[in-house]
């Protein structure tokens, strides 16, 4: 038990006491050495020469005691620098980190500057309500021109309206049931008087196939006029 106990005393030694043992072990052997040179040597009186062991003696002292002084500077000056490097890397550690934090703080304020510039920039969208027509000539005619402007079908309100009040006075269920195609049984209808086999040729892609209803009979009566005539405007008669 006290071997372990000196082992774990002796483990904590630092390496300057370490030195220092080693240092007194060299002062009690110079010592011994000293103690071993003969008595006569030691009743040299006053104002007599040192003899050649006490002067030997005496130097190895000093040189023993020299050498252990000069080993415990240096091995100081080593922990000292040591200890200076050691301080010199962390601070430059520390100093490189708070760097990198603000490089990065500085990078994360820039990109969340530059994302509200864009919100800001970007202009928000309305919705567009739907284009609402009224359920009567003038809503019908209106609508079946943004209709022929969307197909390239040309046409103006004026067109439109003058060859409507000719061929049926207004009234989408207007019937011609007395002329040659009313003979042929394709009697012409609607409120520019087609009759059905023109309105299947130059029925308009989106609106309805009842050839009774307003905006398909105008659209495809327009696209028919434009075909044979340049447009509805160039039309001032039965056709």
């Amino acid at each position: 038990m006290p071997k372990n106990i000196f082992n774990r005393a002796h483990s904590r030694l630092t390496k300057q006491h370490k030195v220092a043992v080693a240092g007194v072990a060299a002062l009690g052997t110079a010592a011994i050495a000293f103690s071993a040179v003969p008595s006569n040597a030691q009743t040299v009186t006053t104002g007599a020469p040192a003899t050649t062991a006490q002067v030997a003696t005496s130097t190895a002292l000093h040189n023993v005691r020299g050498t252990v002084t000069d080993q415990l500077a240096t091995q100081s000056v080593k922990l000292d620098t040591f200890a200076a490097q050691k301080k010199a890397g962390d601070e430059a550690a520390a100093k490189k980190a708070a760097i990198d934090a603000a490089v990065k703080k500085a990078a994360q304020e820039r990109a969340a500057k530059a994302a509200a510039s864009r919100s800001a920039q970007r202009t928000p969208m309305q919705p567009v309500a739907a284009k609402t027509y009224t359920n009567n000539l003038d809503g019908w005619i209106r609508q079946a021109l943004d209709i022929m402007k969307s197909k390239g079908i040309p046409g103006s309100y004026h067109g439109l309206h003058k060859n409507i009040m000719r061929e049926s006075s207004g009234n989408p269920k207007a019937i011609n049931d007395w002329d040659v195609n009313a003979v042929n049984g394709i009697p012409s209808k609607g409120l520019l008087q087609v009759i059905p086999p023109t309105f299947a040729a130059y029925h308009v892609t989106g609106t309805s196939w009842n050839i009774y209803d307003p905006v398909a009979n105008i659209t495809a009566a327009a696209n028919y006029a434009a075909d044979k005539y340049g447009s509805i405007d160039n039309v001032n008669s039965a056709y």
